[in-house]
C-alpha cells in the first residue's frame, strides 16, 4: 500500500512580520527545496538591519518565497529586486506584490548567477540578500560574481546550510552579526 504524504500542494503561506503591512499573510509557491527564512530568524535579520533598510535599494538573489523582500518593503526600502528561477515562486512573488499594492519592486525570473554576471555594477545596493539553495554549492560563485561589484557600506546577508564552507567570504567584508543553529547558520558582512 502507498503511503499518503503529508506534504501540502498548491500555494503556502507566510507572514510579514514587520513594518506597515505587518501581520499581512502572503502566499508562496510550492516549489523544490524552497524554504522561505522562518519567522524568528526574519525578526532577528531586520533587528539587525533596522536603520539600514529605510530609502536604500534592496537585491533579493534566490528571492524564493520573497519574504526577506516583503519585509524590505514593508519597511521602508525604497525598492526590491528580486530575482528567482523557478517560474512558479516567480510568478507568486508578483501577484503578491499586486496585492499589497507595491510598485516599488522588480521582479527577475532568471537564474541568478547568470543575472548577476550580465551587471556591470552592483553599487546601487544598499543590503543584498544571499540565501541560496542548500547543498547546491551555489554561495562561492554567488559571492565570486558580486565582490567586485559591490560598493563600500553595502550590507550583505548570507544564509547557508550548517558548517558550510565560509572561505570564499572575502576579506573586506567585515561579519558583524552571526547567530549559528544545528540545521542553518546566518550572518551579516559589511563591505569594507
Amino acid at each position: 500500500m502507498a503511503k499518503k504524504s503529508n506534504q501540502r500542494k498548491g500555494p503556502q503561506q507566510l507572514r510579514i512580520i514587520g513594518g506597515d503591512w505587518r501581520s499581512r499573510r502572503i502566499h508562496f509557491a510550492d516549489a523544490p527545496g524552497l524554504r522561505p527564512t522562518m519567522d524568528k530568524v526574519r525578526e532577528t535579520v531586520f533587528n539587525w538591519l533596522q536603520w539600514d533598510i529605510e530609502g536604500k535599494l534592496i537585491l533579493d538573489c534566490f528571492a524564493g518565497s520573497g519574504a526577506l523582500g516583503y519585509e524590505a518593503l514593508s519597511r521602508g526600502a525604497k525598492e526590491v529586486t528580486f530575482i528567482e528561477l523557478n517560474k512558479n515562486a516567480a510568478s507568486c512573488i508578483r501577484d503578491s506584490l499586486v496585492s499589497l499594492e507595491a510598485s516599488n519592486a522588480q521582479v527577475f525570473q532568471a537564474d541568478a548567477l547568470t543575472w548577476l554576471g550580465q551587471q556591470e555594477s552592483l553599487e546601487q545596493f544598499g543590503v543584498i540578500f544571499l540565501d541560496p539553495p542548500f547543498a547546491k554549492e551555489l554561495l562561492a560563485p554567488t559571492v565570486e560574481l558580486i565582490a567586485s561589484k559591490v560598493k563600500t557600506g553595502c550590507l550583505v546577508y548570507v544564509e547557508v546550510e550548517a558548517k558550510a564552507d565560509l572561505s570564499c567570504i572575502p576579506s573586506n567584508w567585515l561579519e558583524s552579526k552571526r547567530k549559528d543553529g544545528k540545521e542553518f547558520s546566518f550572518m551579516l558582512f559589511e563591505v569594507e
